[in-house]
């Protein structure tokens, strides 16, 4: 059976949580022997040289003029507060609990796509969102003592990403997402070494360290093509929720490389957000359903 468009979404979505999990968990690994501008530099510095050869290989790359474009530099700019911000929340919190944070983000997606973009949200979609917002709050328990510095720096994190996707989706399909990734890479490497001075100067890199910040450049490459083309295929309102599926990488990644235990209420709240993402799957195969009299017509695309 063909998927749709935005069952491919999901799985792109999916795909990109898995990979930008695993670049977070090697960043925070990192995080007490550099800063968060040497760790942007280095990580973003190998991932440009990677997906450069890529977009080259590929026929992918374009003028460079186009980050002149408004969409794309509103684009970059917005990746680039998301980096930093997160970056250097991941240093002063268990990964696991950034990641719930993050867990907003479909929402302020969703209702973004709905305003700037017209896509239809029907009121199953908006509860099953709801529901998924209302389980990360669970795991965060917001109270007094829940203000610090590392949960603001992850909300602002959650701003500047959602207007990343939404400005993501604004880009002409002309533009080729290996060549909007290319320039992002570089530009967040750019903004990293620049960063550097301030943050305490450069500071010497291990082996070890220099290794895994390698493998997080890969796997941010992955996660960087993965949302892109999440972002360009499915309805925004649709795909948007599958980020909840960076809660269980990061859990995973937290409880076994950070010894970070989930207690009673996160695995709650996780297992509220799953639920409703699961949901918001079926509703989307209900949807493509076709009626008894036209099962042997083919299905349209969404």
């Amino acid at each position: 059976m063909p998927r749709s468009r935005n069952t491919e979404g999901a799985i792109y979505m999916s795909m990109a949580m898995a990979g930008f999990s695993a670049s977070d968990a090697l960043s925070k690994s990192v995080i007490a022997d550099m800063n968060a501008g040497e760790i942007m530099f280095l990580r973003g510095l190998f991932t440009s040289i990677l997906v450069y050869l890529i977009a080259w290989k590929f026929g992918a790359l374009r003028s460079w003029r186009v980050m002149l474009k408004p969409v794309i530099a509103l684009r970059i700019a917005c990746e680039i507060i998301a980096a930093v911000t997160y970056i250097t929340a991941l240093g002063m919190m268990p990964i696991a609990n950034a990641s719930a944070i993050l867990q907003s983000l479909p929402l302020v997606v969703t209702f973004g796509a709905a305003l700037f973009f017209k896509e239809p949200v029907g009121w199953r979609r908006w509860m099953a969102i709801l529901v998924g917002l209302a389980g990360v709050m669970i795991i965060i328990r917001p109270g007094p003592e829940g203000f610090t510095a590392a949960a603001l720096l992850c909300v602002a994190s959650v701003a500047s990403t959602a207007g990343r996707d939404l400005a993501t989706r604004g880009i002409s399909k002309d533009i080729p997402s290996l060549m909007i990734t290319t320039v992002t890479a570089i530009s967040v490497a750019i903004f990293g070494a620049l960063m550097i001075p301030f943050l305490g100067g450069w500071q010497p890199v291990g082996t070890t360290s220099l290794t895994h910040l390698l493998l997080a450049s890969v796997l941010v490459l992955v996660g960087y093509q993965s949302v892109i083309l999440a972002m360009r295929t499915g309805e925004i309102s649709f795909v948007a929720p599958f980020r909840y599926t960076s809660l269980i990488f990061s859990s995973l990644l937290g409880f076994f490389f950070f010894a970070e235990v989930p207690d009673f209420w996160t695995l709650v709240g996780a297992a509220i957000v799953i639920a409703s993402g699961l949901y918001t799957f079926y509703r989307e195969a209900k949807r493509h359903v076709p009626p008894v009299a036209q099962e042997s017509a083919p299905r349209s695309p969404v």
